[in-house]
């Protein structure tokens, strides 16, 4: 599994070069597996291109800062720190994603439609599919 904020964050909070973070999402890219968490708009076609599968998290803007509230002060494996301080830009993104980023999300699904696409818009239906998921694989 790969998470696109450990592909593009440092420990200190500081971004790594654009040039490092492509590299390093066409190395997962590669790879014959692979599963990829995260957003990033910028890339979206680029690995839309090369899956088979998307599950796009279609939440509503107050689920969204409820999960950031829940997750803060606690160790993620999705990121290189802890995060313990409310991050006024992340939560400003989330405010305006419905606007101003979940268009373009929609526009490259419909664009890349021949994939199989699941679309969530609550953690209920999620967990639930994951339930299936896993009802299959263990029988």
């Amino acid at each position: 599994m790969f998470h696109l904020d450990l592909l593009f964050w440092n420990s200190d909070k500081t971004t790594v070069e654009k040039s490092v973070f492509l590299e390093r999402l066409s190395n997962a890219l590669q790879k014959s597996q692979w599963i990829i968490d995260g957003n990033y708009a910028s890339t979206l076609e680029m690995r839309l291109q090369a899956c088979d599968t998307v599950i796009f998290l279609d939440y509503d803007t107050q689920t969204c800062l409820q999960g950031i509230v829940a997750r803060r002060g606690k160790p993620r494996s999705d990121m290189p720190w802890t995060e313990t301080e409310p991050d006024e830009e992340f939560i400003s993104f989330i405010k305006n994603y419905n606007n101003q980023t979940r268009p373009k999300v929609i526009e490259l699904l419909e664009k890349y439609s021949d994939k199989n696409i699941f679309v969530f818009t609550s953690r209920k239906e999620e967990n639930e599919f994951l339930l299936q998921i896993d009802k299959k694989k263990h029988g």
